[in-house]
């Protein structure tokens, strides 16, 4: 009898058993989900393999389409950069650095928050070897005096010495005297990209576009007030302690002219934990 091996052992598969499993994994998918909302399917995934769920991402992928779990966002954009001033300009002191401790770069950035009677402004800096928010600000005012309080939040958190990279656009706020000189006057390295090119600081449009779309988007903020509660809270907890970061193998940043894409380079899936720096 010509047989084929795989033939001879087939079993036909327990459908009722499979849907069962599907339905139990689409449960697990939903919760996270509704914790998370604004998770894609890798960050779903990596949540799964954490709670010690064996799944493919692929399925998940099916999966959070079949039950149109997944979700898209679009706001119009407001201009936050005004590039035309008399103030001086600075190098570009980050192209090529490959970051591999605390303090060594400090990325710094203005977006705004849609209210309802108009916006609000958000300044943030981030560590670029920690990839934590460490100083933040929210005014109605786009104005130096924004970007110098979360700039005097970051260094009260962390009380660096002289030396730091500090790189930001070439935005007024972060160009003017005022701005410059609390710089200087720690020691610190005045770094700018580029006119025009948000790629030389990728890593904190990242983070914009991840409280955009995980916590702005969904609160939809109404009054001012309403912003100084809820982001910090995000900022503090959510962001900086409990979501999942995707980030590369070898845990090495190194900025250069197509650092945006090295971010879209193969990744690893690591929890943030209050451990981590």
């Amino acid at each position: 009898m010509k047989l084929a091996r795989s033939s001879y052992y087939y079993r036909p598969r327990d459908k009722t058993a499979e849907k069962k499993t599907d339905a139990d994994l689409m449960d697990k998918i939903e919760a996270i989900c509704l914790g998370f909302p604004r998770y894609g399917y890798r960050r779903v995934t990596a949540a799964l393999k954490r709670e010690g769920k064996r799944v493919n991402h692929k399925k998940v992928l099916r999966l959070m389409r079949e039950s149109d779990l997944r979700c898209r966002v679009k706001r119009r954009k407001v201009r936050t950069t005004d590039s035309r001033h008399r103030f001086p300009r600075y190098p570009n002191l980050v192209k090529g650095v490959s970051v591999n401790r605390l303090n060594q770069v400090w990325l710094s950035d203005i977006t705004y928050i849609r209210i309802r009677t108009g916006f609000v402004y958000l300044a943030a800096i981030l560590d670029a070897f920690s990839r934590r928010v460490i100083g933040y600000a929210v005014s109605t005012a786009l104005d130096t005096a924004l970007t110098l309080q979360a700039l005097r939040m970051a260094i009260a958190r962390r009380n660096p010495g002289a030396g730091v990279i500090h790189h930001s656009d070439q935005g007024v706020q972060y160009a003017s005297d005022e701005y410059v000189a609390e710089l200087q006057s720690r020691g610190f390295l005045v770094s700018m990209a580029r006119t025009g090119n948000p790629y030389e600081n990728a890593m904190m449009e990242s983070f914009f576009k991840t409280l955009k779309y995980e916590e702005v988007y969904l609160c939809e903020y109404e009054t001012f007030h309403d912003v100084v509660i809820r982001l910090p809270y995000f900022i503090d907890e959510v962001y900086n302690q409990k979501r999942l970061e995707l980030s590369q193998k070898s845990y090495r940043v190194v900025f250069g002219p197509y650092s945006h894409i090295r971010v879209l380079q193969i990744y690893i899936i690591i929890p943030v934990t209050e451990d981590t720096p």
